[in-house]
């Protein structure tokens, strides 16, 4: 459908109001959303009640960060007509918020927008109009203590539970799959430190979808962001980690700002830090251990934790079915493989991937966009064009035997380029305090 036939017909998008309800076992959120003369919304947020550990919870404060999570929430829905005007009646924001909120939705549909061929500009993509008026009292008494850390399954997340082993953490996961869970436990959590979130997209949004209604990537991070605040603030939590590196800075395609990862950038992570501080003004801090990092530092560290190795998964392919499998046919399986292949045996990555995949021909294609001869880097969460250059780099040097079809293929076509040291880089650009960096270079220096 065309977008400027959808945004005439559906100008308005309306985030009505937000319910919150509690039954024996749980604390339930549900969101109204609108597209005026189209369709309504109620996706529904369920937080188990065994953890909700804050004995002194204000709810009015509560029930702001619950309305700030419908903001991001409301994005998936928005983006099926992208309507001129959001009309917000859940809550209030002043002049400074809707700037926030505006920025957030324009970087974080950046994809959607270059995807769908939507050429607009920030100042033009939406409108924000308020018609709340202004109930909410700032200050509150807080003191939390521990840590909250979202696990999603992969190799980053894991590197960040091995890095703070002897923290007293708490475990966050949204709608857990085994892989999930047996990291977790992998790691010696059990139930009674894992706090799960049960997220439930509206069947209204997929039948849009599947009737030709706009449809992409939205900053599903910075929906995590608010979602383990409102969690962290629930469970009297101080901090609460993420497992974002230095990589995830790249844009996507060269020349723009269009990044996919822009939810999982330091620039969005400063931002909502920042609108938490002043907006919030509790002592909940929300950074990223991993951001002094690259991804070459976090294979290379990855790689010393057996124990996740036949466990963790990436592959967002492979997340759709009831079992988490790696395709081996898309840009993160692809992605993982090389980054983890210098320190690696071919065995052991087959034991892994079940598949040789540097030997596949049909990767091609993949293999090029990752070292960035193409201008645009594949949609997904994988590592900066050097990285991959390096890691390459790194395994054709080391590799015992014939090279196979894609290491032969950059072997034959690119100059090896190894001057970039990446394993003793430290990123000082961060929201880590004193600890957490002495943690983390102290993880690091153990291995190079």
């Amino acid at each position: 459908m065309n977008y400027k036939d959808l945004r005439e017909k559906y100008k308005n998008f309306i985030y009505r109001n937000y319910k919150v309800e509690e039954d024996e076992n749980y604390l339930i959120i549900t969101f109204n959303f609108e597209i005026e003369g189209l369709a309504s919304f109620n996706p529904v947020t369920k937080i188990n009640k065994k953890d909700i550990l804050n004995n002194n919870i204000n709810v009015e404060f509560r029930n702001n960060l619950i309305f700030h999570l419908g903001l991001i929430e409301m994005i998936s829905y928005y983006k099926a007509t992208i309507s001129e005007n959001i009309i917000i009646e859940a809550g209030y924001l002043d002049e400074e918020q809707i700037k926030y909120l505006k920025k957030l939705i324009f970087n974080g549909l950046g994809e959607f927008l270059y995807l769908n061929k939507i050429n607009i500009s920030i100042e033009n993509l939406v409108n924000i109009k308020i018609e709340h008026e202004i109930t909410y009292n700032r200050n509150i008494d807080y003191n939390g203590t521990g840590n909250l850390v979202l696990l999603g399954g992969g190799k980053d997340s894991n590197v960040t539970l091995e890095i703070l082993k002897d923290e007293d953490n708490t475990i966050l996961l949204q709608n857990p799959k085994k892989v999930h869970l047996d990291c977790a436990k992998e790691a010696l959590y059990d139930d009674n430190d894992i706090c799960i979130i049960n997220r439930t997209i509206d069947k209204e949004l997929i039948n849009l979808n599947n009737l030709g209604y706009l449809n992409g990537h939205t900053p599903f991070s910075s929906l995590l962001a608010f979602e383990s605040y409102l969690v962290g603030y629930l469970m009297n939590k101080e901090f609460i980690i993420l497992s974002n590196e230095e990589s995830a800075n790249e844009g996507t395609v060269i020349g723009t700002n269009i990044n996919h990862q822009y939810s999982k950038s330091f620039e969005a992570e400063k931002d909502f830090d920042n609108y938490a501080k002043k907006h919030f003004n509790i002592n909940l801090n929300y950074f990223s251990l991993l951001r002094p990092l690259n991804e070459y530092q976090i294979a290379l560290l990855f790689s010393q934790y057996k124990k996740y190795h036949y466990i963790f998964k990436s592959c967002n392919v492979g997340s759709k079915g009831n079992d988490w499998a790696w395709c081996n046919n898309c840009p993160k399986c692809l992605f993982v493989y090389t980054i983890l292949s210098p320190f690696l045996n071919k065995k052991e990555l087959v034991d892994i991937f079940n598949e040789a995949l540097f030997e596949k021909e049909t990767l091609l294609n993949i293999f090029k966009e990752l070292i960035g001869v193409t201008g645009v880097k594949p949609f997904e969460c994988v590592g900066s064009y050097k990285e991959v250059r390096y890691a390459i780099s790194k395994t054709i040097i080391n590799y015992n035997g014939e090279l196979p079809y894609l290491l032969k293929y950059y072997n034959d076509n690119y100059e090896l380029d190894l001057s970039y040291d990446f394993e003793h880089k430290y990123n000082e650009i961060n929201n880590l305090n004193e600890h957490f960096n002495s943690l983390v270079r102290n993880e690091l220096e153990k291995y190079v």
